[in-house]
């Protein structure tokens, strides 16, 4: 079983052409992201209000930190895998991204803090806060937009993954991050998002051999080992607190490059954690340091 976790979960994956024998770990500090502050008007949005603005958290409406080459950056990798796109938005009370197209792209959004409201040309309007998860098949067009409607800042975790094949049906679904969902991730890894076209079942299914965990760490507290095997490999990102990961220390918006086999047993420090990781076959690019 290619990935398993100690609590009794197991997922049949195939193995990659790039397998290594050994285990590889590279961090990748926040200090080595592309930080984008668009202009408001790019997207949409009224000008950025005068410093002091009530429940604004930052000086421009957006900030993006870019994991992989997006928009005006094209400085880093283009990818790690199958998984095209990490952007960790800040979005600030009352602005939002306008309606736009996407294709040809599974794309997942996983709200860290506030709500995220969205509306697409299907029809479908929904908010979702902490914990929820939006995610479509671009597939042959869909458009949509994303908005903060709240008083308060909005931040999410949006991931593009490249599907097994274009032309897809468009869809849209989503998971709420209410007590349930929060009990399953609590100390353990929650099996979020699964191949649709496998056999193991989870909320969100995605047209690709990818799988996507949420764990949030307690303080002090050692999550179960989840097995990275030979031919698989993982992209995981500190959303917020700090861990100790085979030695190296994460903090919020660090990430890690993980190439099995390995045993993934992250330790949260005294501020806890909480840790998304996407695991698929194993490839041979990496990010060049």
């Amino acid at each position: 079983m290619p990935f398993s976790a100690a609590f009794g979960f197991g997922c049949l994956l195939g193995t990659g052409k790039a397998a290594t024998d050994r285990a590889v770990v590279r961090t990748i500090p926040q200090r080595q992201l592309y930080m984008s502050e668009p202009n408001p008007a790019w997207f949409g949005n009224r000008p950025n209000p005068p410093p002091g603005e009530p429940g604004w958290t930052n000086r421009n409406w957006l900030k993006s930190r870019f994991h992989f080459n997006f928009a005006e950056y094209d400085g880093g990798p283009d990818n790690f895998g199958v998984l095209r796109v990490m952007n960790d938005d800040l979005v600030q009370p009352k602005r939002g991204f306008g309606m736009h197209p996407h294709r040809d792209m599974e794309i997942l959004t996983f709200i860290i803090q506030g709500h995220l409201t969205h509306r697409d040309s299907m029809g479908t309007e929904e908010t979702l806060g902490r914990g929820g998860v939006q995610f479509m098949t671009a597939g042959t067009g869909i458009q949509h937009s994303e908005h903060n409607l709240q008083s308060t800042a909005l931040r999410f975790v949006q991931c593009w993954v490249v599907p097994r094949r274009r032309g897809l049906r468009p869809r849209y679904g989503s998971m709420t991050g209410g007590s349930e969902a929060e009990a399953l991730r609590r100390n353990q890894w929650a099996h979020i998002a699964c191949d649709a076209e496998g056999g193991h079942k989870a909320p969100v299914r995605i047209y690709q051999d990818c799988n996507v965990f949420l764990s949030e760490v307690s303080p002090h507290t050692t999550l179960p080992k989840l097995d990275l095997e030979a031919g698989r490999q993982g992209y995981l990102l500190c959303v917020e607190g700090s861990v100790q990961l085979d030695g190296k220390q994460l903090q919020q918006h660090d990430a890690a490059e993980l190439k099995g086999p390995m045993g993934l047993q992250p330790r949260a420090s005294d501020t806890g954690a909480l840790l998304l990781l996407f695991e698929m076959e194993q490839t041979s690019d990496s990010r060049s340091y």
